[in-house]
């Protein structure tokens, strides 16, 4: 377990044992660190039409956090998202928020951080891409070091099952 102060986050091999004692599929692909969807293009995955890019983002007052997560090839355009989501402007939130809520580094957002939101306080948006066709997504375990793969739809139960909300929609 990392801490920040004080409070514990999982890290990747607990993400792993999570994964392994809920009895969920997963594969885990190990790689070097990567910051950015274009360093990662540079690396060999199996299901690279299934990798995740997460934003983290902020509305203007500070109050409600938002990780939205798309296919690693759309753009999200964070006026589009607003108005189509009835929320109060966004703006990408600090590097300090990222650790405190969900003990993570810039380049390691992931919805599997949002097992470390012990408030609650962000809300995941997952693009209804990752639902269809085989329903994988691949995300980072709380490390961006390694890709985990797994079902969209065990995704979304883990994080509701923490507490935190999900919504699923284009886009």
């Amino acid at each position: 377990m990392d801490v920040c102060d004080g409070r514990k986050f999982m890290n990747k091999q607990q993400i792993y044992d999570f994964l392994k004692q809920a009895n969920i599929w997963h594969e885990i692909t190990e790689h070097e660190a990567v910051y950015n969807m274009a360093e990662l293009a540079n690396i060999e995955i199996p299901y690279p039409e299934y990798d995740a890019k997460n934003l983290f983002v902020r509305n203007d007052k500070k109050r409600n956090y938002y990780l939205i997560t798309v296919k690693g090839d759309k753009r999200v355009d964070l006026k589009e998202f607003r108005k189509n989501n009835n929320t109060r402007a966004l703006s990408f939130a600090s590097s300090d928020d990222l650790m405190n809520i969900m003990g993570l580094i810039p380049g390691a957002v992931t919805p599997l951080g949002l097992l470390n939101d012990s408030e609650h306080k962000v809300t995941l948006f997952l693009d209804n891409d990752f639902t269809s066709d085989l329903g994988l997504i691949g995300v980072h375990p709380n490390d961006n070091t390694a890709t985990v793969w797994l079902k969209a739809e065990d995704l979304i139960k883990i994080i509701q099952q923490h507490g935190n909300d999900v919504n699923v929609i284009q886009i």
